[in-house]
């Protein structure tokens, strides 16, 4: 179908014969300050070629396209975000479920992918939260992977950097608080282990009976975020938690069947009422790693434990906890004291 031309050329005035044009759109009319008729022609065909370059360019990319994937005039975001859903499993497929229901995407799903512009994308963020823009991007870079995008709609180096607000450890003292209130003994043995061991929630809810060696005083299990093996030596107090605790199976019923959102919003009702503010199950993680740091626990060994990527440790390990340092004197005696020893 022939695109409608929305420029056209009309001249006024039998002296000096002033040639105008006109915008269809709008009934604009301006001068276009030439007495030459080709130069005006000229003039008024750029401008309607234009603005119909980009639909030019756009069909003949569809046709190209097309030659190699059928399915690119048609598909749209919602189904770029079932399949890329659908390439998880378990916690991770629960997210993205969620990143499925954000109101800031609504607008954006039911667009065709090679026909949206940039600032839709920018507008969706904009729009959005925190979450919006990091998994906004992972779903952009699986169809720029996928060859569904034939190149990025917003350059790696513009895309709007990712702020997190500010985390923060629960303190003994506030953790003491919690427990001393909660009244739910499966609630109360879960928020004992997470400050314990450091695990995720969702990891601590997950345990089996099986998952603990009591021969050998360690508990192992495989982080659902990564699939990576976890096994931690329990010290005296974090294992006599486990005693309590059934058998066999899994350790708590009734928590591990429930979604992790469900925990965390028993907890954030826990420390409302207790006025504590600016933690977040999570946080647990983050104590942990802060604990480690302050008594000198190897950065390996926490590494271990939460994982090699895991931001607590990171975040911990490079400034956040403060740790006592000893004297240089001291080493330098402890060091004489060897060499006169051998």
């Amino acid at each position: 179908m022939p695109m409608k031309t929305r420029f056209r050329l009309i001249f006024r005035g039998e002296r000096g014969r002033q040639f105008y044009c006109v915008d269809s759109e709008t009934g604009r009319r301006f001068s276009l300050k030439t007495k030459d008729r080709d130069a005006a022609e000229q003039i008024v065909l750029a401008k309607n070629q234009s603005l119909r370059q980009p639909t030019l360019n756009l069909q003949i990319a569809k046709a190209y396209l097309a030659g190699t994937d059928n399915g690119v005039a048609t598909r749209t975001w919602q189904n770029a975000l079932a399949s890329l859903t659908n390439t998880k499993l378990g916690a991770n497929q629960d997210r993205w479920l969620v990143v499925a229901r954000d109101p800031a995407l609504a607008p954006l799903l039911p667009r065709i992918i090679i026909e949206t512009p940039g600032e839709a994308l920018l507008n969706a963020m904009k729009a959005g939260t925190v979450s919006t823009n990091v998994f906004l991007r992972r779903l952009h870079n699986f169809c720029v992977d996928m060859n569904w995008l034939p190149w990025p709609l917003i350059p790696k180096r513009q895309w709007p950097a990712v702020k997190y607000k500010e985390k923060r450890a629960i303190t003994l003292a506030e953790h003491q608080q919690i427990i001393a209130a909660e009244v739910n003994p499966e609630r109360k043995t879960l928020y004992q282990l997470c400050w314990h061991l450091g695990g995720a929630q969702g990891d601590i809810a997950s345990l089996k009976a099986e998952d603990v060696d009591w021969q050998n005083s360690t508990i192992s299990y495989t982080r659902k975020k990564t699939g990576v093996p976890v096994i931690i030596h329990l010290g005296a107090e974090s294992l006599n938690f486990f005693k309590d605790l059934p058998g066999e199976g899994v350790l708590f019923p009734y928590l591990s069947r429930v979604r992790a959102g469900d925990r965390a919003t028993e907890f954030r009702s826990r420390c409302r009422q207790l006025g504590i503010q600016g933690v977040t199950l999570h946080s647990y993680r983050y104590s942990w790693a802060e604990r480690a740091k302050t008594v000198g626990y190897p950065e390996r060994f926490a590494q271990e434990a939460l994982g090699h990527n895991s931001k607590a440790v990171h975040r911990a390990y490079a400034k956040r906890a403060l740790m006592k340092l000893p004297s240089l004197e001291e080493y330098e005696r402890l060091a004489a004291a060897g060499q006169a020893a051998s």
